[in-house]
């Protein structure tokens, strides 16, 4: 067992719950070090994670010596940038060399990876510190995080409550201050609606700005990884970190990337709202939550517009290739699954040829065809998710009423931004009666990360919502 740390719990907290920019900047002036801020994590970790869930493998002792390591790289001023002596989360999805990588799932239990991940490379290279791998919904197929070999993740504002799926381990941590950002993967929304049930930030780029070399594939074509974190700041500093081209990655592209300076102002922002489908059905306190952040907007200088945006709620591809990336170990290991996990994998079976190509024309069409809209604004604003964080006890106890749970409401918002491969980020933008976070939706046009973070951040800027966390559990 760590002991608490000799400033006591309460500073612990502190230290624990400080932003990523705000703990960088305590390691630059040498009120901190690298070892403090893995301690604190560690201690936050061994109370919290009994009860959370959202970690499935804590790598406490090479934690611990990255953290002595980077402190001595301090002490001889080789600063590596804001990622220097950081502890963060790695979603179960993504290889970590020597470390266990599972997909929450009993078929890989004992799969260790002998490279890490791009992502994951790039975050050393960057002098993060690994802290573990985070609990998931099993290979990443669905919203809830509760279908998962080593059991459901708990939201840390409810524990009675979901997380959201299927990157809920890592929304949990970094609610929670187990760490100080993590990565998630995004296939349907799997980063953004867990981020905005557990009330953080987080952020699917544009579709090849970050690789997914080293990730375990679901549906290729659509898969994203992206980061969770406290603030917008600390997402553009992860994103900064991972983004890059890779050349043994087909999904990834070479494209100029640029995030700061960025403008600090909501000023004649174009905002463009699209009321059909996404602002239909929801919450009142979502609808009363959103309502409000967009009179803010307005307030602070946006202009706001509905518009119309065509949304595919085809699952042709999805389902192709879903299951095409399963279908040797479901032949070898089909028992191993998980039931709902494998009864959504053998939806793709039937999937014909024609088909698949007619979907993968329709993908392209429409991935080619959303510039055109933002030529007429900046930026699209949803709701993230329709709902707030649903109960544990609430879960649909049928498999057709999981798909129709995950359609109608869990994944409804989010889903349409990974089919056009647009960068999306969801941001705290309320709370409901019960203290439930609710999350906006910002999206730009392809490769424009730094106009949908700079609208988020001028958002942010003017609310408190991001500041808060929860209670201890």
């Amino acid at each position: 067992m760590l002991d608490v740390p000799t400033a006591g719990a309460a500073a612990t907290d502190e230290l624990a719950f400080s932003s990523l920019t705000g703990a960088a900047a305590l390691l630059r002036a040498g009120k901190v070090s690298p070892v403090d801020l893995v301690r604190a994590c560690l201690w936050r970790i061994e109370a919290q994670n009994p009860v959370l869930n959202a970690f499935i493998t804590v790598t406490a002792e090479s934690a611990l010596q990255e953290a002595h390591d980077a402190e001595a790289e301090m002490r001889r001023g080789e600063w590596r940038g804001p990622l220097h002596g950081i502890p963060v989360a790695i979603k179960d999805m993504i290889d970590t060399r020597g470390v266990l990588t599972t997909g929450a799932s009993a078929v890989y239990l004992d799969r260790i990876p002998g490279a890490d991940a791009a992502v994951v490379a790039r975050l050393r290279r960057a002098g993060a510190i690994l802290l573990g791998k985070l609990n998931m919904q099993e290979f990443a197929i669905g919203g809830s995080s509760v279908p998962s070999h080593f059991g459901p993740v708990r939201n840390p504002w409810d524990t009675s409550r979901i997380a959201g799926g299927s990157s809920g381990g890592s929304a949990a941590a970094v609610a929670a201050g187990l760490c100080f950002a993590a990565l998630g993967t995004d296939t349907g929304g799997s980063v953004r609606q867990p981020a905005a049930l557990c009330g953080v930030v987080g952020l699917k780029p544009t579709y090849g700005r970050v690789s997914n070399r080293g990730v375990i594939p679901l549906a290729p074509s659509l898969d994203h990884v992206g980061p969770l974190a406290r603030n917008v700041e600390d997402c553009a500093a992860v994103l900064e970190a991972i983004a890059g081209y890779e050349r043994r990655d087909v999904s990834s592209e070479r494209r100029p990337f640029k995030l700061h300076p960025w403008p600090s102002s909501a000023a004649h922002v174009r905002i463009g709202v699209p009321r059909a489908f996404f602002y239909e059905g929801l919450h009142p306190a979502v609808h009363l939550a959103v309502e409000a952040a967009l009179a803010a907007l307005s307030d602070l200088g946006a202009r706001i517009e509905e518009v119309p945006l065509e949304v595919s709620t085809d699952r042709t591809l999805f389902q192709a290739e879903a299951y095409a990336s399963h279908a040797e170990l479901i032949a070898e290991k089909s028992e191993r699954y998980l039931p709902e996990t494998l009864g959504k994998l053998r939806r793709g079976a039937t999937v014909d040829t024609p088909a698949y190509i007619r979907a993968r024309l329709a993908l392209a069409q429409l991935r080619r065809g959303i510039a055109q809209m933002f030529t007429r604004i900046d930026v699209l604003a949803t709701p993230t998710v329709p709902v707030p964080a649903p109960r544990l006890l609430d879960y649909p106890g049928t498999f057709e009423d999981v798909l129709g749970w995950e359609a109608d409401s869990m994944l409804r918002n989010t889903r349409p931004f990974n089919a056009l491969g647009i960068p999306t980020v969801t941001v705290p933008c309320g709370r409901t009666d019960d203290d439930l976070p609710i999350g906006l939706q910002f999206a730009a046009g392809p490769w424009q990360e730094r106009r949908a973070l700079a609208l988020a951040h001028a958002y942010q800027s003017a609310t408190d919502w991001h500041i808060r966390h929860p209670a201890r559990v």
